[in-house]
């Protein structure tokens, strides 16, 4: 059985090679893909017998895999979205396997796949939609800054942007008031609000009324110029500006 991975985190890769090689050990892990845009290259010129498929992805979520490529192989897909919203794979006649990982319900999901004969094409549609509905998550909606033996209260509203200096990191509030955090930019990614944060750099992350305009830079990046200037220069890569330009327009 030829297998392949598209996961674009490398302990879940890992897992999902350990598992594969234990239970089903005449199996030949053909790829492990961790982007939409190598996934549709390979798929293009290839085919798998099976394939372990994550929601989101290094530069996207896999239902563009299914906008760009026709895919007629069982999926089983591996994700950490919570029980109710998962029922949209269930819709769609495809298998899951919710994170971390359980063996036993690895084996019965392979197992599965291998007596599958899939009759009609796959409807990521719906279960893009299905998962859009059922998946909600609460953002924080304000910080405890620790000062002194005060705790001050900041709305996310307040915040220009946050920036990491040095191992610490710090947040700038509208005000131009500026204040130490006790947490790193990576622990705030997921608890940040992503239709009013960004994160232009691994050193900064921007809220959208905070930035007053964005210009070409070398090497095909952006610029950000912020109301708040930064000392340093604010670029965004160009493997994510594409990404930066649709939050802008709030897409």
């Amino acid at each position: 059985m030829r297998i392949l991975i598209i996961e674009d985190e490398l302990p879940a890769q890992i897992q999902l090679e350990r598992l594969i090689q234990s239970f089903f050990p005449k199996s030949d892990i053909v790829a492990k893909i961790d982007s939409v845009k190598a996934s549709v290259s390979w798929l293009e010129k290839n085919h798998a017998d099976l394939i372990f498929m994550d929601v989101e992805l290094s530069d996207g979520q896999c239902f563009e895999i299914f906008k760009q490529v026709s895919i007629d192989t069982p999926i089983i897909i591996t994700t950490a979205y919570s029980d109710y919203a998962i029922k949209a794979f269930k819709v769609n006649s495809i298998d899951y396997l919710l994170k971390p990982i359980d063996d036993g319900e690895f084996v019965q999901a392979v197992e599965k796949s291998i007596r599958y004969n899939q009759k009609e094409r796959f409807d990521f549609r719906n279960m893009e939609r299905l998962l859009i509905q059922n998946t909600t998550k609460e953002y924080k909606k304000r910080l405890t800054i620790k000062i002194g033996d005060h705790i001050h209260i900041l709305n996310m509203d307040e915040i220009a942007y946050f920036y990491s200096e040095e191992k610490a990191t710090f947040v700038v509030t509208n005000a131009d008031k500026r204040y130490i955090l006790d947490y790193s930019l990576d622990s705030l990614d997921d608890q940040l609000n992503p239709k009013d944060f960004f994160r232009v750099s691994r050193g900064c992350v921007v809220n959208i009324k905070s930035v007053q305009s964005a210009s070409k830079f070398f090497n095909s990046r952006l610029k950000i110029k912020l109301n708040l200037p930064m000392k340093k220069d604010i670029l965004v890569s160009r493997a994510r500006v594409s990404e930066f330009l649709k939050w802008l327009e709030g897409l």
